[in-house]
C-alpha cells in the first residue's frame, strides 16, 4: 500500500457558507497522484470529519513532484455541501459507481 502524508497548509472559517475552508499538501512517494477518494479519506481523518461533508474543489501535481496541493471545503452538513457546491464538483468527489448509476437515470 502507499504511503500518503496529508499536511493541512491553512483552515479557514468561512460563516456566510457554512464550511472551513482547507488548503493541504499531499506527499506520496511511492507512485502517482492518489485519487481524489483516497484524499478525501486521509482529510477526514487529519480533520476529524465526515468523509461526505468534505468536497474537494482542485488538486494536482507538477510534473516530476511527489507532492499534490489542493484545496477543500468542509461543510458543517453533507446536505449543505450539496446545495452549495456546484453539480460537477459534487459529482468528482462521488465514487466512479455511483457516477455511473447516476448517469443511467
Amino acid at each position: 500500500m502507499k504511503t500518503v502524508k496529508v499536511e493541512i497548509v491553512s483552515n479557514k472559517r468561512n460563516e456566510l457558507l457554512n464550511r472551513n475552508e482547507v488548503k493541504f499538501r499531499i506527499t506520496h512517494e511511492e507512485g502517482g497522484t492518489p485519487p481524489r477518494v483516497e484524499v478525501r479519506k486521509k482529510l477526514s481523518a487529519s480533520l476529524d470529519a465526515n468523509e461526505d461533508r468534505i468536497l474537494i474543489s482542485k488538486y494536482g501535481t507538477k510534473t516530476g513532484s511527489m507532492t499534490t496541493v489542493g484545496e477543500a471545503n468542509v461543510y458543517d452538513s453533507s446536505e449543505q455541501a450539496k446545495a452549495t457546491e456546484p453539480k460537477y464538483i459534487v459529482a468528482r468527489n462521488s465514487p466512479k459507481t455511483e457516477k455511473k448509476e447516476e448517469q443511467q437515470k
